[in-house]
């Protein structure tokens, strides 16, 4: 299937997307959270090509099993990445479900800054009981109210981003003015558990509305700039992306290396733990079967979000044999220096809501 040139991402938190992928990592365990890995991983990424990397995250250490591995918060991370990359998006996962949207905003605010226009935020929620203790907050219990924290958390987030308007900062010597207090704006938000009144304590982001990705079944759909679907096969992914203005499908992927075929490599690593199935896209096999999956997904989705096995034995196949193939045809597309992450995906600068002479501010006054 034809269609418009593939956006690329890929998540890269810990050694990989299988539970025991530390145990085929080129590292010793000692090194997972060390600066230096962390980069290598991400400069691996941004030189292969990738739009977008993100960073998983949780309140809870991943998994239960002796496989289970601490990580360093992917707020942090990304901000680290932010100064050590320089076209690549950064989205770290921020779940809602415990945290305040004040400090979210303020954090992804923050985190736009530093990366000149480059960041993201995949919204996740936190489901197990577990993590309402880790946060000392009581247990939003059930999809339900796990959705409508989701939501309002959301609204929250980008009415603080549009609380300072674009020019609000004066930075004026001549008249000591710092800011133009008519452009700062009160949020007044309550909701079902509780009210936010604003403004925002950092200025407007770069990109005025950093880019939300998450999943539609957890999250509106009009609440997101990207949905990431799930699907078993390409018919599944077709129906979930029906009706979304912009989709990323999800690929868990394992290549064959000169070393061993990918069904080798799955075998070793189930020895450990299972590759649960997540209900989403998996490859295993060879970088032209990956290639000829991912341009039957042309037309069908605007980008993909791939889950390599093994970070360390993945991603340079993913580079050397994957990512120049689509280039070549171009049936994916590379980021280029200088521009935001809402332009590497083709969304439109974003209107501020409070800002005079806005959509926002004309449906206000219909209302």
């Amino acid at each position: 299937m034809s269609g418009p040139a593939l956006r690329l991402a890929v998540e890269l938190d810990g050694d990989g997307a299988h539970p025991a992928a530390w145990r085929r990592a080129a590292h010793s365990p000692d090194h997972l959270l060390t600066p230096r890995r962390v980069a290598r991983v991400a400069a691996a990424a941004e030189n292969a090509g990738f739009t977008l990397l993100t960073l998983e995250d949780g309140a809870l250490p991943p998994g239960a099993t002796p496989d289970a591995v601490g990580r360093i918060g992917a707020v942090e991370r990304a901000a680290f990445l932010a100064a050590s990359t320089s076209v690549i998006g950064i989205a770290p996962v921020v779940p809602v479900t415990y945290a305040e949207p004040f400090h979210i905003s303020s954090q992804l605010a923050s985190l736009d800054h530093i990366s000149a226009g480059r960041a993201g935020w995949v919204v996740s929620e936190e489901a197990r009981p577990e993590a309402a203790r880790a946060w000392d907050r009581p247990l939003v219990d059930g999809a339900t109210a796990r959705a409508r924290e989701s939501r309002d958390g959301i609204e929250v987030v980008r009415a603080l981003w549009d609380s300072w308007e674009d020019d609000a900062v004066i930075r004026s010597v001549a008249t000591s003015r710092y800011l133009d207090r008519d452009r700062l704006h009160y949020v007044d938000f309550t909701g079902d558990t509780y009210a936010v009144k604003g403004p925002a304590i950092v200025p407007r982001p770069p990109q005025g509305q950093l880019v939300v990705l998450g999943r539609p079944g957890l999250v509106p759909a009009e609440q997101l700039d990207v949905a990431l679907v799930e699907g078993r096969d390409i018919a599944a992914v077709t129906a979930a992306a029906a009706g979304a203005p912009r989709t990323f499908a999800e690929v868990e992927v394992a290549l064959d290396t000169v070393d061993a075929t990918a069904d080798e490599r799955v075998a070793d690593l189930e020895r450990h733990a299972p590759w649960t199935d997540s209900g989403r896209l998996r490859h295993i096999g060879s970088a032209a079967g990956l290639a000829t999956l991912l341009e039957q997904l042309r037309g069908v989705v605007h980008g993909v979000r791939l889950h390599p096995l093994v970070l360390d034995e993945d991603l340079p196949e993913l580079s050397r044999l994957v990512l120049p193939h689509l280039f070549e045809r171009r049936h994916a597309v590379r980021p280029l220096p200088g521009a935001s992450l809402r332009t590497h995906l083709g969304l439109e600068q974003s209107a501020n809501r409070y800002a005079a002479g806005t959509a926002f501010e004309a449906l206000e006054e219909t209302r």
